[in-house]
């Protein structure tokens, strides 16, 4: 039976990169690829890093909800993806893609508890705090809550 694998990225300079984790581990398991937009982060993120490549408007949350924002979420989130599918071709595989705006600890949650996943790929920013040496906020809520293991891969 194929596992699938369901890979949260965030649009962060080094989201992808678990990515390639996946691809050595899991050989032929299905990858999900899974993208939530922070509603509540500033700016018009893509999700829950920082995608340093998009221009934050100073005028930034009034934008939030409007065509304008939808728009630029769409256009990042596309990116994203097309992103991804660039490494899979990498390693000639493929992905699927889905993605959502809201709190994305939470859905991240939902979708490792109630989709037919086998593993939830995590990556982790290296936090220097010693209160946090590895896991950010996603992955400390993630972890422990969803049924299925959860690797969670350093991308420094």
């Amino acid at each position: 039976m194929t596992s699938t694998v369901l890979v949260p990225i965030d649009g962060s300079p080094l989201s992808l990169r678990p990515l390639c984790h996946v691809f050595d581990a899991f050989p032929d398991a299905k990858i999900a690829v899974y993208h939530v937009v922070d509603l509540f982060a500033p700016g018009p993120d893509p999700g829950y890093g920082a995608d340093s490549s998009l221009e934050i408007p100073a005028t930034y949350e009034p934008m939030i909800g409007t065509d304008e924002w939808y728009g630029t979420v769409e256009e990042s989130t596309d990116r994203l993806f097309e992103e991804g599918g660039e490494v899979a071709a990498e390693y000639d595989r493929e992905v699927t893609t889905e993605s959502d705006i809201s709190n994305p600890a939470r859905l991240i949650v939902e979708y490792g508890t109630e989709e037919a996943v086998d593993h939830v790929v995590l990556g982790a920013h290296g936090r220097p705090d010693e209160r946090r040496p590895l896991y950010g906020s996603v992955s400390e809520t993630v972890v422990p809550r969803v049924p299925v293991p959860v690797p969670v891969t350093a991308v420094r």
